[in-house]
């Protein structure tokens, strides 16, 4: 009965070992959300503008052969860039980005495309190197407050592989994968197809009294869409990298917070466990004294 119960208060200081870390690590990330949502919120008004922009210049431009608006005809090979945590300790924040990324790889290879892969994150490149899996190019180590040129880097990387020719190594299409921040309860592993340009609403849907702006292109709106498709596809990708980073903090509070819970659950399972083994202690040990005062007395 005593190692028993000895095992059980060892348990239990283990469990408040943990809990006291867990409940720190959600103290510090939910301090973090602020912060995350904040940058993520404030990229978006630019983002919108940018979209706006992207979308008056290519309505107004008489190229309509532009090599990033262009639909091929065949798409050979496609290029998935995915955007997970450097850390753990966050639920499926990067398993979800990691499944959606396999769902995509089958229905790519589905319809005859080759995919190749650039990762953000290390658990991107731990889950790819695990598996003996290549990847053309990894980004890590800001994932939790994401920098502007990271993205621009990216940006760089993934356009300059997207003009190449296919002969050469080009690819043909590119998709990323993140997960989008909605509240602070449901983050959705989000697939977005970045080139050939869909361009799209943005961020944040424009309010009922805000007024578009009227554009005037100079010197024409050719050279205006030159020059504003890589910052587009810049903004696009670092207000992709926000929204991840607002998600992973959010992520890790709620698996923190259930953690703190279940050491709590298993304080209190076993502190009844030790409260039982230790009433049948003094159980034994009245009985035993009970029956030697009996075989004293006979």
């Amino acid at each position: 009965m005593g190692s028993q119960l000895r095992e059980y208060r060892a348990r239990i200081k283990s469990a408040q070992t943990m809990q006291k870390v867990t409940s720190a690590m959600e103290l510090i990330a939910t301090s973090r959300i602020a912060k995350a949502r904040a940058r993520m919120e404030a990229s978006n008004p630019y983002s919108r503008a940018v979209t706006q922009a992207v979308s008056a210049a290519a309505t107004h431009s008489a190229t309509i052969e532009h090599p990033l608006l262009t639909e091929p005809e065949k798409v050979r090979r496609a290029a998935v860039v995915l955007f997970t945590s450097d850390r753990g300790l966050n639920g499926a924040f990067s398993q979800n980005v990691l499944k959606e990324t396999e769902e995509l790889t089958k229905l790519l290879r589905e319809q005859g495309k080759e995919v190749v892969y650039y990762l953000v994150g290390r658990k991107a490149v731990g889950y790819f190197t695990f598996r003996d899996r290549g990847f053309e190019k990894e980004w890590t180590g800001s994932t939790e407050q994401p920098v502007f040129t990271t993205a621009k880097e990216i940006g760089t990387t993934l356009v300059e592989r997207f003009t190449t020719p296919y002969e050469e190594g080009g690819v043909e299409e590119i998709h990323i994968i993140y997960n989008r921040f909605k509240n602070m309860v449901v983050q959705d592993a989000t697939v977005v197809r970045m080139l050939p340009l869909e361009v799209v609403d943005g961020v944040e849907e424009p309010s009922d009294d805000e007024i578009l702006p009227l554009y005037e292109f100079e010197p024409d709106a050719d050279s205006v869409l030159d020059a504003l498709l890589p910052i587009y596809i810049e903004s696009r990708l670092f207000n992709a990298m926000l929204h991840s980073a607002a998600s992973e903090q959010a992520a890790r509070q709620r698996a923190m917070k259930a953690a703190s819970d279940n050491a709590q659950e298993l304080v209190n399972d076993y502190t009844r466990l030790a409260n039982n083994a230790r009433q049948a202690e003094i159980t034994q040990q009245i009985s035993e004294i009970v029956s030697g005062a009996d075989a004293l007395a006979s």
